[in-house]
């Protein structure tokens, strides 16, 4: 039996975004147990509240700064190595034929004509 496969792994590349609004509701249940077993009473609890959101702030701009260079990078492909050799065909399609000249005479824009009934 084989047991390699072709078929990708299950890894995927973290959404920072979702990984902070997680990290930030799972801050907020803990505050909120905390609060509930009055664990934490008084002047105590505005302190803690913003904790789970600079908490989930640091570690976005973590992920942010670990994972930016390699999410945004620019692939390159094309040829890897020296060039194919050009044949004559295809350096003569790679040069721009000349256009010629338009015409003097040719009106700018082309003339409409309208019934005395479409002008009124």
């Amino acid at each position: 039996m084989d047991t390699t496969s072709d078929r990708p792994s299950g890894r995927h590349q973290i959404s920072i975004g979702h990984l902070v609004m997680g990290l930030a509701f799972l801050g907020i249940v803990g505050v909120w147990a905390l609060i509930q077993t009055d664990t934490v009473t008084g002047d105590d609890i505005r302190w803690l509240m913003p904790i789970p959101w600079v908490l989930a702030g640091v570690v976005g701009l973590a992920a942010t700064a670990i994972t930016g260079s390699r999410r945004y990078a620019v692939r390159q492909t094309g040829w890897v190595g020296a060039q194919p050799e050009q044949t004559e065909q295809t350096e003569q399609l790679e040069e721009p034929e000349e256009l010629d000249e338009p015409q003097a005479d040719l009106p700018k824009y082309p003339e409409t004509s309208q019934t005395s009934e479409e002008k009124s």
